[in-house]
């Protein structure tokens, strides 16, 4: 829904949209991906360990379950290996191990069903 607060002609929502745009335009994937891997990199420094594991848990609660049923559904298992493949590649060992650890643990329950 539009906010009510204008500035000449357009809403603020349309001009965020506008300006949204032009940003994707003028620069690319890459600069989302550095600028949200500062972010995050500023948010772990002042949260911490804690405040994602709260976020975590409550966006588990929220819908994680869901939509992790929806992605296996649409993906499959393959999908999971690579990413998992992918996150070691980046993470390096402990990041990888971790994935890892969690495909195997996705492949027994797959095959407890």
């Amino acid at each position: 829904m539009a906010e009510k607060e204008e500035k000449g002609d357009m809403t603020v929502e349309e001009a965020g949209r506008k300006g949204g745009e032009k940003t994707a335009k003028t620069h690319g994937k890459e600069f989302y991906q550095e600028i949200g891997h500062k972010g995050g990199e500023k948010t772990s420094e002042t949260h911490g360990k804690e405040f994602y594991q709260e976020i975590g848990h409550k966006g588990g609660e929220v819908g994680g379950h869901k939509g992790g049923e929806a992605t296996a559904r649409t993906h499959g298992k393959e999908f999971y290996q690579e990413i998992g493949h992918k996150g070691g590649e980046i993470g390096g060992k402990k990041g990888g191990q971790r994935v890892k650890e969690l495909i195997e643990e996705g492949k027994e329950a797959e095959e407890k069903k």
